[in-house]
């Protein structure tokens, strides 16, 4: 594997069956197999697989929206997804176009191009069709410019050119289909409306038409690698949220946040108004792509409230809450949008971070490996996510067994082997009053009786015995090594050093003697974390004479 390949930390994922269901039930794909099952046997349909006008709002009343103002958009973009996914077929239609929208590779996002082919100008409004380089004649074409230039939601062909009917793929998500196929085929469908999310809006192409008529790319401001990779970029933050941190599993993120980890600079500790109101666009921006993504399944998504959006410039931009030295209202908070990522988008985004080459584990993963490799990738799991793949890998083993084999796999000189002692301890707690055996064969060994005595102690059995000397000031020295692998100079190591230096009079006197491989490091820890200068100074004395003696 090659060293420099990104690498994301594990995540925990739902059964595929439950994922599958969750896709099933996703509103979007409902409506879209909804629209499947009535275009049976056939349905006429224009040059681009759109339903014709009386078609279209029959769709809506089909869906039950046919007293809700956007209920066409709402169906066209269902009816878009049965297309792009092969819930619905097309007979008679330009290939040209149909071929374009249904079959583009999934996530291909190229350059910007000098023209806008496959546009019809059958398909979309007369200004802007006229207007297009190439209007004449359809070549090969960017996804991209297909998602930029679909018909408008609550448009509707004027003409029938073709025939729509169900489509092969519909049996996968009707009954047929396993898990796997209906994630695989939820998964495409999601490419088409992320590739949707990332491309300008249809009215802000007709903004952009010259005097000439003809369409001024330069001035669209709209690059769609750029704009695919800040949305990608957005949902990976929320995936790393869910991976990293226990609390924010069930809860939402603010959007003004989410903006802010996008545009905001790591190193600025009060944003410019420059850069607020690049937030603000930003907000704008993800409040109208989360709306678009929240049917699919991918988010949970609470917008943006609609009092709280002013016009500036003729554009929407969302107003800076007044600033409080007091505590926040969450209501307040939530009126500037709330979005967490679901069960499905961790399985959604984790597999186009595969696709990408990011190495992205999964809870799981070690559950038969051995011991040496599970005590290695410990450490550098988030505590919930750690937990659980320690109690998948006891899972399939016999308590006993399984305490030795950690015990065997913890013992060792080289630098990594504290952090490996200290996670196998940190295992051990998993483990029942089985494993007291395997525990107690070690009280002699001077590497793990320490976290053996430390263990039965835990546990309430009796008969343990006192450690040597030895063996108390060894443990210190291991543990403290340990705790500056796992994570540095931290406050809880701080308090650590203090309260073994305060708690034994002549201690750096007998530390400096530990015949330990981190002896030296640990001292010298020590005399930069003990917040006493006096204890400080011996600590560094102690590091010099074990330095000596080595």
């Amino acid at each position: 594997m090659p060293e420099d390949r990104p690498t994301m930390p594990p995540v925990m994922l739902h059964t595929e069956a439950e994922l599958a269901r969750d896709a099933l039930s996703a509103p979007l794909f409902v409506r879209a197999v909804r629209l499947a099952r009535w275009a049976d046997p056939h349905k006429p349909v224009g040059a681009g697989g759109e339903l014709l006008a009386d078609d279209l709002r029959a769709a809506a009343k089909e869906l039950d929206l046919d007293d809700d103002e956007d209920g066409p958009g709402y169906a066209a973009e269902a009816w878009q997804l049965a297309l792009d996914i092969g819930l619905v077929e097309v007979d008679g239609a330009d290939d040209g176009v149909v071929d374009e929208l249904a079959d583009r590779p999934d996530g291909e996002r190229p350059d910007l191009p000098d023209e806008l082919p496959n546009a019809r100008p059958d398909t979309l409004p007369g200004a802007l069709a006229g207007a297009l380089p190439g209007a004449e004649t359809a070549g090969e074409g960017s996804p991209a410019f297909a998602s930029a230039l679909r018909v408008a939601p609550d448009s509707a062909a004027s003409e029938p050119t073709g025939t729509a009917h169900p489509g092969a793929e519909l049996a996968l998500f009707t009954g047929s289909g396993s898990p796997q196929e209906v994630l695989d085929l939820w998964l495409a469908g999601l490419e088409t409306v992320l590739a949707d999310a990332a491309a300008p809006d249809l009215a802000d192409l007709v903004d952009q038409l010259g005097d000439s008529g003809e369409l001024d790319l330069s001035a669209l401001d709209w690059n769609p690698e750029e704009e695919a990779d800040f949305l990608d970029g957005v949902l990976g933050n929320l995936y790393l949220l869910s991976a990293l941190d226990e609390e924010m599993l069930d809860r939402a993120v603010p959007l003004p946040a989410l903006a802010a980890s996008m545009i905001v600079p790591d190193d600025m500790d009060e944003p410019t108004d420059a850069v607020l109101e690049e937030v603000s666009d930003a907000m704008m921006r993800l409040d109208e792509q989360f709306r678009m993504l929240a049917p699919t399944g991918i988010v949970e998504y609470q917008p943006v409230d609609e009092e709280l959006i002013e016009e500036v410039d003729g554009e929407g931009r969302v107003a800076e809450p007044e600033r409080s030295t007091g505590d926040v209202d969450e209501e307040d908070v939530a009126r500037y949008g709330m979005v967490k990522l679901t069960p499905l988008g961790v399985f959604a985004v984790r597999s186009r971070m595969l696709e990408a080459g990011v190495e992205a584990p999964v809870v799981g993963e070690l559950a038969e490996a051995d011991a040496e490799t599970l005590l290695a990738a410990l450490p550098h799991f988030p505590d919930i996510a750690a937990r659980a793949e320690a109690e998948q890998w006891l899972a399939g083993r016999q308590p006993a067994d399984a305490a030795r084999a950690l015990l065997a796999a913890a013992r060792g000189d080289d630098a990594e082997a504290p952090l490996r002692r200290l996670t196998c301890q940190q295992t051990l707690t998993l483990f029942g009053a089985q494993a007291e055996p395997a525990l107690r064969e070690v009280l002699d060994d001077r590497q793990l009786g320490g976290l053996a005595r430390v263990w039965l102690a835990e546990q309430g059995v009796g008969e343990v015995p006192e450690p040597p000397e030895d063996m108390v000031f060894w443990l210190t020295v291991d543990t403290i090594a340990a705790q500056l692998a796992a994570g540095g100079d931290s406050e809880e190591l701080r308090d650590l050093v203090r309260g073994l230096a305060d708690g034994s009079g002549g201690f750096f006197d007998t530390m400096w003697r530990v015949e330990h491989p981190a002896t030296v490091e640990v001292l010298e820890a020590m005399g930069r974390l003990h917040p006493d200068k006096k204890a400080a100074k011996e600590a560094r004395k102690a590091a010099f004479k074990a330095r000596s003696r080595a």
